[in-house]
């Protein structure tokens, strides 16, 4: 498997011939660099862990152009539908979907979803983790945005991550010293990639208290180049 940041938490996962996109917020996105003819190219599926602008960012855009299909929680599928996607394959929390070569199940992240619209904040659904299972690679954990919560526990019990993608950047999300105590605390990880930092001035600007903090574990801590796939 091939891991690709794009700033803030959008990443794309490329294995067994497949291009998946994770939260690909690139318009408007002070931390996005990247060229989106090149990083849309092969894409089959798009990944959205809750109903924010800064996770949402450019589905609509990408899934006419690529025909791709969007995975998400139901309320946040059927707001997008009403705004023109014609491919989705709606969930909810503790759900399971099986898409051609992997599977997503969607778990519990703290924190808000919904989006503002004529004045008003619409709801979209509950927002999530994602958990990714590659057939014969690792699973993959994409936290979204949360803060550390108990029944980590059982996500780590139920599917076993082996890497995964921790929001770091606080004030929204967990702090840096939080996130690296979820993974120590909750965890056994091949690697772990922070996110959810470097964009917006007023969230943490560096990982570096998150590698400091994860220092001395056993997990692979991997601060990624922008724009750079890098192997797990």
């Amino acid at each position: 498997m091939k891991i690709t940041w794009y700033g803030h938490s959008a990443f794309r996962l490329d294995f067994g011939g497949r291009g998946v996109l994770i939260d690909p917020f690139f318009t408007g996105n002070p931390a996005f660099t990247g060229n989106v003819d090149e990083i849309v190219a092969g894409v089959s599926h798009i990944l959205l862990t809750h109903g924010h602008g800064d996770h949402v960012g450019d589905t609509l855009a990408i899934a006419q152009r690529t025909g791709a299909t969007v995975v998400t929680n139901y309320d946040l599928c059927m707001w997008l539908a009403s705004q023109g996607l014609e491919k989705f394959d709606p969930m909810n929390t503790g759900g399971t979907t099986h898409q051609p070569g992997f599977s997503v199940t969607l778990v519990r992240a703290d924190h808000s979803s919904g989006m503002g619209e004529a004045g008003v904040n619409v709801p979209l659904g509950n927002p999530n983790g994602l958990i990714v299972k590659p057939e014969g690679g690792p699973v993959v954990y994409h936290m979204g945005d949360t803060d550390i919560f108990g029944d980590m526990q059982l996500i780590a019990e139920i599917h076993a991550p082996k890497i995964a993608m921790v929001p770091i950047g606080d004030r929204f999300t967990m702090s840096p010293t939080t996130a690296a105590l979820a993974v120590r605390r909750f965890f056994k990880l091949d690697a772990v990639i922070p996110c959810h930092y470097g964009s917006f001035p007023i969230i943490e600007q560096t990982a570096d208290k998150f590698v400091a903090a994860m220092q001395g574990h056993a997990t692979r801590v991997i601060v990624p180049q922008r724009n750079v796939a890098f192997a797990v």
